[in-house]
């Protein structure tokens, strides 16, 4: 290997003599270059090819130390030997001060070992260089790591910390060098915080790696915890004698709580944070061990929230989420702390009674629970009204697991709500027969629209003072191949949970408009054929638009299409309500507000709603005769209809003396069996052709052949 040696001197017998005994010299092959001015041999110092220079600091342009400072400048990792200094032992041993590798005098320029020390200089100049390169590369990597390392000497005595050692422990390093790792870095057992040896010191006696025990947290200097965990090692010599050790170790507290957090999100609800189904189950298990010894028994409640969907599909899922929030805060104010309540996800939620006696306990939260959900909910300024319904199930006589008794109270809940919603049932043997009934009417459903099996009837609404057909309301029905022609109240419900309510209604709709517009054409006029829309399509962004796109395809004049929604419906969010009605009365169709004074009081809101009729709903009709305060209630509802300009019609007319009460009231409209039963479009083009209009008296008009009756006056 080459060495490339710059000799900088103004002395050309000096030059001469050295570029002589280095082109003779046996060990190493030296390219000698000269230059007689320093700023000649700073240009030359530009490249890196440099290994060696001999310098006179004598020089025509620079003298002094000052040259050695100009040639560092330029090549501080350069061997540098100071030539010709030997008259003057002051400036020699200041060039060593300042970094020279050494000085040549005169005398010697001309020995042969001249070469093989310079040689020898420029391979330990190269050593340290390398040394240098690899120290900096340890430096940066520890400094660049996450984890704190600490070295010491044998003593124990710190040697070296990394920036993240500083961190971690408070401590700088230019403090703590030479200081027990022991006064630095103070470790303690997390439960007792008694003081902990430092595995350092363990390292130190046996010579072998040790780990810190499970549970150590670092004291900071500043009096702050925090847990760490990782292992020490000794550090050997060349003769594998160990002089000293090091100790790695990392802040785990983050991970501690994200295992924490992680565990707890495995057994509870994002959204709510109560226990979720896993946790639920296993709630269950230990209830039913200890109520086992016991002889006691424990209650499940089964919750799923009436009209729920409608409000998330409407408003949004923020808005969902926050009422399921508040849901959650108000079940855990109806229970026990003995008592667990869960989510299981979605809008359904159960609830452990552990210790239940004689399901008296599994009754008073229900009821609580019913009455704490009827009050409104503030979500987001909306006024939101959600109603529950509950299925219970007791342990033993109603299942020996947590999935069998979780199962039968999901069948009661769904009891409870084909019984109306918002109320509670107990399970039933008897029910896991219309459970098997409900799970093969759903898979029916999906393909009953496909093969066209659903029909409409209509049921005439008959003007109580005239006796004419004032319009008739388009009634479902679902003519199975297999088991017949089925009402809605055995599959609406289930339409509804399994997401089929949309597309069904929006057949009824265009069915019905289809129809009406049929009968005009054939001169049949019918005043207004009324099709119920339930809360889910009434909350569907599209509905409005739907609508006025049906009544565009087929023609219907709008105010001939009257759309009847549930007074719980419009309730559950006024606001809401009341706005996509006013989109509705833009369209020009007619709006009922259906089932009126069965549900939540809109009294207040009444005025307010653009609604063009009240349908009373048929339990205060039916209840004519059997209760006077029924009847006061429906005589106020007629008098209040009046003064707000609101035609009102009574559902469920059923009995004579009922339609008398009616008409006493000058109640405008009137709908039941007792005036004429849902019939099929042809009996009813029929019955708008041949039905007699000018008579007063009451006089029925049978059909054996049709099933309807049709009361004339």
């Amino acid at each position: 290997m080459v060495n490339h040696v710059l000799i900088i001197t103004s002395n050309n017998t000096d030059a001469m003599l050295l570029k002589e005994v280095f082109s003779q010299a046996k060990s190493g092959s030296f390219d000698i270059e000269w230059v007689t001015r320093l700023s000649e041999g700073l240009e030359r110092l530009h490249t890196d090819d440099v290994d060696a220079i001999l310098v006179d600091l004598s020089l025509s342009d620079s003298q002094g130390i000052a040259t050695l400072d100009r040639l560092f400048a330029i090549a501080p990792q350069t061997a540098i030997l100071v030539l010709g200094v030997e008259d003057s032992a002051l400036l020699a041993t200041e060039a060593l001060e300042r970094g020279a590798q050494g000085y040549l005098p005169r005398e010697y320029f001309n020995n042969k070992l001249v070469p093989q020390s310079l040689n020898n200089t420029i391979e330990r100049k190269k050593i340290e260089a390398a040394l240098f390169i690899e120290r900096n590369r340890a430096e940066i990597t520890l400094n660049s790591i996450s984890d704190a390392v600490i070295c010491t000497d044998i003593s124990s005595n710190i040697t070296y910390m990394n920036i993240a050692a500083e961190g971690m422990t408070g401590w700088q390093r230019e403090e703590v060098i030479g200081h027990p790792i022991s006064t630095v870095m103070r470790i303690a057992n997390s439960k007792t915080r008694e003081p902990v040896i430092n595995p350092i010191e363990w390292v130190l006696q046996r010579d072998e790696v040790m780990g810190l025990t499970a549970g150590t947290i670092l004291i900071r200097r500043d009096g702050g915890e925090a847990a760490i965990e990782d292992s020490a090692a000794p550090i050997h010599d060349v003769n594998e004698k160990i002089v000293g050790a090091v100790i790695v170790f990392h802040d785990i507290t983050l991970a501690q709580a994200m295992v924490a957090k992680m565990a707890h999100l495995a057994q509870h609800d994002s959204l709510t944070n109560l226990p979720n189904r896993v946790l639920l189950h296993d709630r269950i298990t230990q209830a039913i061990a200890l109520a086992k010894r016991r002889g006691t028994q424990l209650a499940l409640l089964f919750l799923d929230l009436d009209n729920f969907k409608h409000i998330n599909d409407s408003l949004g899922h923020v808005v969902g989420d926050k009422l399921l929030q508040s849901v959650a805060r108000r079940l855990c104010t109806c229970v026990r702390t003995s008592d667990t309540v869960s989510r299981l996800g979605g809008d359904e939620f159960v609830i452990l009674v552990a210790q239940d006696r004689h399901a008296h306990d599994a009754v008073l939260i229900a009821e609580k629970i019913l009455v704490a959900l009827a009050m409104s909910h503030s979500i987001d300024e909306h006024d939101l009204h959600v109603t529950t319904s509950i299925g219970i199930s007791i342990y033993p006589a109603d299942g020996q697991d947590a999935e069998t008794l979780i199962k039968n109270a999901d069948i009661a809940m769904y009891h409870a709500k084909e019984k109306g919603r918002n109320n509670y049932r107990f399970f039933k043997d008897e029910m896991n027969v219309r459970a098997v009934e409900r799970h093969a009417i759903e898979t029916h459903l999906r393909d009953a629209l496909q093969r066209q099996e659903f029909v409409l009837h209509y049921q005439p609404k008959v003007n109580l003072e005239s006796g004419m057909i004032a319009g008739a309301e388009a009634l479902l029905r679902w003519r199975h191949p297999a088991w017949g022609m089925m009402l809605p109240d055995r599959f609406v419900l289930i339409a509804e949970d399994c997401g089929l309510i949309v597309p069904l209604g929006r057949w009824v709709l265009r069915e019905a408009c289809v129809q009406a517009k049929r009968w005009e054409e054939a001169g049949q006029k019918l005043g207004s054929v009324a099709i119920n829309i339930s809360a889910v399509e009434f909350r569907c962004k599209d509905f409005v638009d739907n609508v006025q796109a049906i009544l565009d395809e087929t023609g219907l004049e709008p105010s001939c299409l009257q759309l009847d929604i549930a007074e719980s419906v419009l309730m559950c969010d006024i606001e809401s309500s009341i706005t996509i009605l006013r989109q509705l009365k833009n369209v020009g169709v007619l709006l009922a507000m259906d089932n009126f004074g069965a549900g939540s009081s809109s009294l207040n809101y009444l005025p307010q709603l653009p609604i063009d009729i009240l349908k009373l709903a048929p339990s205060f009709v039916q209840n004519i005769g059997r209760s006077n305060e029924d009847g006061i209630i429906i005589s106020s509802v007629i008098a209040m209809g009046a003064r707000l300009k609101k035609r009102v019609i009574a559902g469920g007319v059923e009995k004579q003396e009922q339609l008398a009460f009616l008409k006493r009231q000058h109640c405008e409209e009137g709908q039941g069996y007792f005036l004429c039963r849902p019939i099929v479009p042809e009996q009813l083009a029929r019955l708008l052709v041949t039905r007699p209009c000018n008579e007063l008296k009451y006089q029925g008009i049978n059909s054996a052949s049709s099933g309807y009756r049709l009361i004339q006056y």
